[in-house]
């Protein structure tokens, strides 16, 4: 599987073995818990994220491992945003500091 992620204009074809995505669902789990309690997205106070926004939140996770070059964390950021969205094709990651910029691109829209 692979995921397309966008920064800053720049593209970065995440491979993600399939078997991640089934063997991280503890680690997911525990994400959506997290997220359950709601979420700070940037400025504004998210309540309940739906799957684009808890998506928008692990690419915003993301983009924080590509900085730090943790590339185990890129994987399972990718793997959780096709284990939320599995027809997620794309993701524009929002560098201007608003997560809820960070575009998440279907292969729906692809078409």
């Amino acid at each position: 599987m692979q995921l397309k992620v966008f920064v800053d204009g720049q593209m970065f074809p995440i491979q993600i073995p399939e078997e991640l995505v089934e063997e991280a669902k503890p680690f997911f789990d525990r994400m959506d818990r997290d997220m359950d309690r709601g979420w700070q997205m940037s400025r504004t106070w998210v309540d309940s994220p739906d799957a684009e926004q808890r998506c928008q939140i692990a690419a915003d996770k993301m983009l924080t491992a590509m900085e730090q070059g943790n590339d185990n964390m890129i994987a399972m950021m990718a793997a959780y945003i096709l284990y939320k969205m599995p027809d997620v094709r794309e993701v524009y990651i929002d560098i201007s500091g608003d997560m809820q910029e960070t575009d998440i691109v279907t292969a729906d829209a692809l078409r």
